[in-house]
This record gives structure tokens, sequence and C-alpha cells, in this order.
């Protein structure tokens, strides 16, 4: 396979390379200097929804109505977009090797991509129960929700009405699809260790009022961890064992226990701190021409005076465009 070279690559597929590609067009990229290279197979998208609008019961979000950057109320950028303005979006491509001080990335499939400047927006993958060896975790029906592929196999299951659910997890997406599950008419129960939900980021008052409003709509609250799972002679969970001794029926288990940050196809390669790659105010890292964003960049912030890495979409998106117009001020010697 012959070689392809493109002045920017954008590594990744999610909400920082949809915004970082916006800006790219903002700043007048030429046809043909930018290409996006992403494991999923569809165009960049607004992520939260898949754990908000694709479950609604009545005219459930579907792409093409997320795509970037529907989000923050701009044009929705479908994949003809990116072929008007010469972008190449290259789909279903896992990188599988880097070399930065070559400038050389390597695909599953034997496919060499060469660059000038690199910004990396892999973002993070689910935190997976099987990678901590939990007894039954790799039964039937227990689901995990990052991409639209795993919304769309979730929307599948939960058809059938009346079914339990139960959601491990206190985050975000535990919240969310707690939240999801139970409009659709399903017996939702939460399971979570915290004090209370979101930890991190609620005061306990806060907190206290969202577990009030969940079991005034019906969601059974549980303060405990999931020790492992039983399923039945088809393979199927059936049931969710805590520590604690305690057994609940499941029909169905949705894991939301965080994420972890995709850097290891560059480890050895470019500073890491806080989980992240440690980048400057203009999310340039500690590799000439190598910029990060969203998920894998451990940044400095004014309003902590510190060095943090945070997961959050608004960040996703703005760490991208400041990345986009710092590289561009650069060439400009600005």
């Amino acid at each position: 396979m012959a070689d392809k070279y493109f002045k920017y690559v954008i590594l990744g597929g999610g909400v920082s390379a949809g915004y970082a590609v916006r800006e790219f067009a903002n700043q007048g990229v030429k046809p043909g200097e930018l290409a996006i290279i992403s494991k999923e197979s569809v165009a960049p998208y607004e992520r939260p929804a898949l754990s908000k609008a694709y479950f609604s019961p009545q005219g459930p979000a579907r792409l093409s109505g997320f795509h970037v950057c529907a989000g923050t109320g701009g044009d929705i950028m479908l994949p003809e977009w990116y072929s008007a303005k010469g972008i190449s979006l290259i789909f279903s491509t896992e990188i599988v090797k880097a070399d930065l001080a070559s400038k050389i990335l390597i695909s599953a499939a034997g496919e060499v991509f060469k660059y000038q400047i690199l910004i990396i927006a892999t973002g993070s993958t689910a935190t997976k129960l099987t990678d901590f060896g939990v007894q039954g975790a790799d039964s039937k029906n227990i689901y995990y929700l990052r991409e639209i592929e795993e919304a769309e196999t979730l929307a599948k299951a939960i058809k059938t009405k009346n079914r339990k659910v139960v959601i491990v997890g206190g985050g975000y997406i535990g919240l969310e699809l707690s939240a999801a599950m139970k409009i659709n008419g399903l017996d939702v129960t939460m399971v979570y260790p915290g004090p209370w939900f979101m930890p991190r980021l609620f005061t306990a008052e806060l907190a206290s009022f969202y577990e009030g409003y969940y079991a005034k709509e019906g969601i059974q609250i549980i303060k405990g961890r999931a020790a492992g799972f039983n399923s039945d002679t088809n393979g199927e969970v059936k049931e969710v064992k805590l520590r604690d001794g305690r057994v609940l029926e499941a029909d169905i288990v949705v894991v939301g226990v965080g994420g972890r940050p995709l850097t290891t196809l560059f480890k050895g390669q470019v500073e890491e701190e806080n989980g992240g790659f440690r980048t400057d105010a203009f999310f340039k890292t500690s590799v000439p021409e190598v910029y990060a964003v969203g998920d894998v960049a451990t940044f400095p912030m004014k309003l902590y005076n510190d060095i943090r890495r945070v997961e959050h979409v608004d960040h996703a998106r703005k760490s991208a465009e400041q990345a986009i117009k710092a590289i561009f001020a650069s060439e400009q010697g600005k």
C-alpha cells in the first residue's frame, strides 16, 4: 500500500476531532491538507446524545441529527461537508503503531500515514469490569456505553417492557441512563459505592436533591459495590451480587464506572501527568508539532492554578478549538 501524507492529522473521531475540524475550516485549511483517522465508522458526533436523547421513547435522536456541531448550535457537519472542503475522513481504521520521531502512523491493516502536525484526540474508553476479573462480568446483557454501536445495541435490548435493569455506577452515565431506562418503563435500580451521586462534583446537599428526585420517580438507589454476576444456562445475566451479600435481580445490566484515557499508543514518547499527556496552555505536548486535546490532555488551569485532566464535553470542544488556533498562529509567527 502506498504511504499517505497529510500536513495535519487528527487521530480520533470524537467530539474533539469534530470541533478541531471546524476550527481548521475557520482558519482556512486547504483541500487535501487535513485528515481524520478514526476507529469509528461514522463522522464525529455529539457523544452526550448517546446517554440522553438516543433513548427517548418519542422521537429518539439518530444520526445524522447529532453530528457535530449540533451541540453548540452550529452547522451539522455531515460527511459531504468534509468532502466539499477537501478533508479526508478515514473511518474504521485502528492505528496500532506510532513513531512520533519519524512522524509515522501505522494501521492494523498495514497502512502508513505520514504527517507534519499531529493532533491526538483519542479520548477515553469505558472501564470494563472484565479488566478487573469480576466474576461473571463477561455474561450476556451486560452493557457499556461509549460509542454509537453500543447505544444501538442497548436500545434494542430495552424494547421488551417491564424488564429489570441494574445500573452499576453513580456518575454521568449512571445518572443519565437510569433516567432514560425509567422513562422507557423499565424497573430500574442504581448501585454505586460512593457516599452520594458524583462526589467529585456534587455537594452532599445537591446530591441529596437528586437522590430524592430519582427515588420519587421510582428508581431504587442502593449504596454498595458490585462483586459479581450470576447468569442462566444461556449465559445471560440474571443477578448482580453485592459485596455485602445482597443479590439483585437483573435482566439487563449497564455499567458506567468511569473511563480510561487512550494514551497507550504513545507510551514512552510523550511526557505524561495525571493520566494524560502533559501540555502547555496551547495544548502542545512535549513532542514538537504534536498536540493533545480532550480527555487525553493534562493542561494548566487558571481557575485552580494547577495542572489537571478534564473529562467533559465542553472541554473537548474548547481544547480542540484552542489547539487549532495555536497551530495557525504559530505558522504565522504569532
